[in-house]
């Protein structure tokens, strides 16, 4: 079994800053796909960035050049700094982990609330 779970999340706001982790634990024995999601009240969660195994990573258009993703697969953690956060940014952001080997074994966290207001 595998554990994620994400931190880093609050309250900034607006043009502020924010980094959330995720961590996975568990049964890993290599690196995941690995990919930020987000949920807003009253709207459908929608892919934010994925970094694969390997590292490409893929950004929604919302995002870019905004925030940026990273891993340490020693750690089995990925990173998202958010910079220049703007309102329509707040959402409960969930972390997801996919095993490249055997994609119907996936995992969510719990989500980590991030509120950009002033």
């Amino acid at each position: 079994q595998v554990q994620v779970v994400e931190s880093g999340g609050g309250l900034v706001q607006p043009g502020g800053s924010l980094r959330l982790s995720c961590a996975a634990s568990g049964s890993i024995f290599r690196p995941y796909h690995m990919g930020w999601y987000r949920q807003a009240p009253g709207k459908q969660r929608e892919l934010v960035v994925a970094i694969g195994s390997g590292g490409s990573t893929s950004y929604a258009d919302s995002v870019k050049g905004r925030f940026t993703i990273s891993r340490d697969n020693a750690k089995n953690t990925v990173y998202l700094q958010m910079n220049s956060l703007k309102s329509e940014d707040t959402a409960v952001y969930y972390c997801h982990a996919v095993d490249p080997i055997n994609s119907a074994l996936d995992y969510w966290g719990q989500g980590t609330q991030v509120t950009v207001s002033s």
